[in-house]
């Protein structure tokens, strides 16, 4: 009943913000006299807000058509090299890049968004690199004769993309995926395999979530494992093609985050508000924007998901060194050719300071000259990989990485 319930919210609240939307255009038509009267753009004002914030949201498209470098802007060629049910492979290049340019792999979460939440990670990183990006599926549109899709699954598509793009690619897995991508890393390492990665960027990994656990880590940990599967996992309703399916809603994890934050959410609108009252458009689409993609959900498999929880943030698997993959342990003690990047957000309140930082001690048999720490001042979460701090402090500190060890 909750995917059901859901839906029938989501259809009333889109019946009102397709009225409220019509009666902010009417009230702020300089054709029609409501634009001048009183309250009139105060009232066109809210009822823009209140239709953005209602409003329904699907995939959003990566956009991707130009990139700056050097001084010169060059056109941008995305393409879907690998098709699988769960999640394609995006190749991302741009013209005047070099042939022999560095491959880098950025592992997207699947957290319940999209993988174009990485758009300006991507975006930087096109400056001189070909990238390829892990663009996962919405569960519930992906039908039930596909099979199901775990972290063992997650696993092997890591594996799988990195043998396509070939010998000699870097990864970067930003924040939930540096958990498998980490077990994928030690797996190519044991069995010498030709596409390990001479490096493996984690940006705010939950890798132990001991070190300075945060609300979502005090979350997982609270309650037992059936207590998620009885009280957050929903099936697909007939509607989608994923139909039957049963899947973690991408609404509960937004719901999850946005009440994390309410009041700074509550803020962001009363600001888009007042800039619209005032007439600064420009501030009030970048507020537009960035809520455009952050409320863009979707959904995860439930045997992923609870897989996740368990292993992750309950039983610790990866620093007690009980993971596993396939039946077989996962020996983080075999990475002895891939240099490890650790990066973390000093306001970061998904994952805290050393969760990330764990990583460099769970490897003893790589050399320490391969590895690196990077603690990104004032940055939280988000902007580990998005705004100004990744563009100018962090991601140059990426690329020397990648130089040194790639």
């Amino acid at each position: 009943m909750l995917y059901h319930a859901y839906e029938l919210q989501r259809s009333w609240l889109s019946s009102a913000s397709t009225w409220a939307s019509i009666g902010a255009e009417m009230l702020s038509n300089p054709a029609l006299p409501f634009g001048y009267m009183g309250m009139g753009p105060v009232a066109a004002s809210a009822l823009d807000v209140f239709a953005h914030a209602t409003a329904t949201y699907g995939k959003p498209a990566w956009g991707i058509e130009t990139v700056e470098a050097g001084g010169h802007h060059y056109p941008v060629v995305e393409a879907t090299v690998v098709n699988r049910p769960f999640g394609d492979l995006k190749r991302f290049r741009r013209e005047g890049l070099p042939e022999d340019a560095p491959r880098l792999l950025v592992v997207a979460p699947m957290s319940g968004h999209y993988a174009t939440l990485l758009r300006g990670t991507v975006e930087r990183m096109l400056e001189n690199y070909t990238v390829y990006v892990t663009d996962w599926a919405d569960a519930r549109d992906v039908p039930l004769h596909e099979g199901h899709f775990d972290l063992d699954d997650y696993i092997d598509y890591v594996i799988g993309f990195l043998e396509h793009i070939g010998p000699g690619a870097q990864v970067m897995a930003v924040c939930q995926p540096s958990v498998p991508v980490f077990a994928a890393t030690a797996i190519m390492n044991r069995d010498a395999h030709e596409c390990t990665p001479k490096t493996l960027t984690m940006m705010g990994g939950p890798i132990d979530t001991r070190c300075s656990p945060t609300s979502v880590n005090d979350l997982a940990m609270e309650r037992p494992i059936e207590w998620f599967r009885q009280n957050v996992i929903a099936t697909v309703p007939m509607q989608y093609r994923g139909s039957g399916r049963r899947v973690y809603p991408g609404f509960m994890q937004l719901a999850g985050f946005m009440s994390m934050n309410l009041g700074n959410h509550m803020m962001s609108h009363y600001e888009m508000f007042k800039h619209l009252t005032k007439g600064d458009e420009a501030s009030a689409q970048a507020t537009k924007d960035f809520y455009d993609e952050y409320r863009s959900v979707c959904d995860m498999t439930a045997e992923f998901y609870l897989q996740t929880v368990q292993e992750v943030f309950q039983d610790h698997a990866i620093p007690n060194g009980t993971f596993m993959h396939r039946g077989k342990l996962v020996d983080l003690g075999d990475i002895t050719r891939t240099a490890l990047l650790a990066i973390e957000g000093e306001r970061d309140d998904i994952s805290g300071l050393g969760q990330t930082k764990a990583a460099l001690d769970l490897t003893p048999n790589l050399k320490a000259s391969k590895k690196r720490y990077y603690m990104a001042e004032g940055a939280g979460h988000y902007g580990i990989f998005n705004g100004s701090k990744w563009r100018g402090k962090i991601a140059p500190v990426v690329e020397e990485f990648i130089a040194k060890h790639g």
